[in-house]
């Protein structure tokens, strides 16, 4: 790829990592502090794990691909497990999404039973269990499943390969095509995606016929129920068409060869795959009213904050009736009395 290329795809990549790094980072605030009790709400609970899956993406996926490019000479044992954790990350996003879709069918079908069966402690072991698999999924390849074999300690003299000696790192000289394409692709991500697709169906079918039959009283709370489940169905289908491409790139690239995807084809899968972490907080401010006044919320305190934080740097000067008042708002935080 020509040299302007490619630094147009590192400053690329340096923004999405940085919107996916505070754009979740604001989310996980929003859902912990912003609103109250919602950590006793499942939904939240997968949602801050799915934020928590995209902000990693940021700080560790997104470095790690513009890394493993070629540009660092490692070990092979190294490249590969760096190679894993980007493969973890996108699993973790997968089961977060399945949990959400499985959590909202049972509350929409088992109304009675939901609050027993969805507490607090299983919903974190839920959270934990997606994230356990994740690694167990996403770490595969440690186990055999890759493109290079351990050397034997008789093999040479120095019987260990050192990073000198070791070829440039990249992704798929480590991870095989038919890993990612039938392990990955087919088993890991399109499996759980039909599974998501028929629950959605299966939601949306129950909603619409329960409106046609409901009073007037009940409809507003399942209009609102209809709203978050085409709010959380919007992230599942924005994690579909920026994650599907890039896996199509790999299947014709196993079936057909280096030439049938070109270098900046794949890069541009690449980016819109990454991109898809830091488009999920827009969705939820927009969609999402519990979130969307939570993120009002910090905000003002946050320009509160700055504004205490200006007014604090004058405070040598004279101060008139009208700063007097602000310093006492300030040291309110922003509460007032009616």
């Amino acid at each position: 790829m020509a040299e302007w290329s490619w630094v147009a795809y590192t400053v690329l990549e340096v923004l999405i990592a940085v919107t996916c790094f505070f754009g979740n980072v604001l989310v996980v605030c929003a859902v912990c502090i912003g609103i109250r009790d919602s950590l006793r709400e499942p939904t939240f609970c997968f949602l801050v794990s799915l934020a928590v899956a995209d902000l990693l993406v940021g700080v560790a996926a997104v470095p790690l691909a513009v890394l493993l490019d070629g540009w660092v000479s490692l070990t092979p044992d190294l490249c590969l497990l760096l190679s894993c954790v980007v493969l973890v990350l996108t699993q973790a996003s997968v089961l977060s999404l399945l949990a959400i879709a499985v959590d909202r069918y049972l509350r929409l079908h088992m109304p009675l039973r939901y609050k027993t069966l969805a507490t607090q402690k299983r919903t974190w072991t839920a959270v934990s269990v997606c994230w356990t698999l994740s690694c167990l999924l996403g770490f595969t390849p440690l186990f055999g499943w890759n493109n290079y074999s351990s050397p034997t300690p008789d093999a040479t003299n120095t019987s260990s390969y050192s990073v000198s000696s070791s070829p440039p790192c990249t992704f798929l000289s480590v991870i095989t095509l038919p890993f990612m394409v039938y392990f990955n692709f087919l088993g890991c991500v399109m499996a759980p995606l039909l599974v998501m697709t028929l629950l959605y169906t299966r939601i949306f079918w129950n909603l619409q016929g329960r409106l046609k039959e409901s009073c007037p009283q009940a409809q507003a709370s399942l209009l609102r129920e209809k709203r978050l489940a085409c709010s959380l169905a919007l992230v599942l289908i924005l994690f579909a068409g920026c994650w599907i491409p890039l896996h199509l790139m790999n299947c014709l690239l196993l079936f057909h060869g280096p030439q049938a995807v070109t270098q900046g084809t794949l890069y541009a899968g690449i980016l819109l795959s990454h991109a898809n972490s830091a488009v999920n907080p827009v969705v939820y401010a927009y969609r999402i009213p519990k979130i969307q006044q939570a993120y009002s919320q910090i905000w003002r305190r946050f320009l509160l904050h700055v504004n205490c934080f200006h007014g604090a740097k004058h405070d040598r000067r004279p101060r008139t009736s009208s700063q007097a008042n602000h310093t006492e708002t300030c040291g309110s935080g922003g509460k007032t009395t009616p």
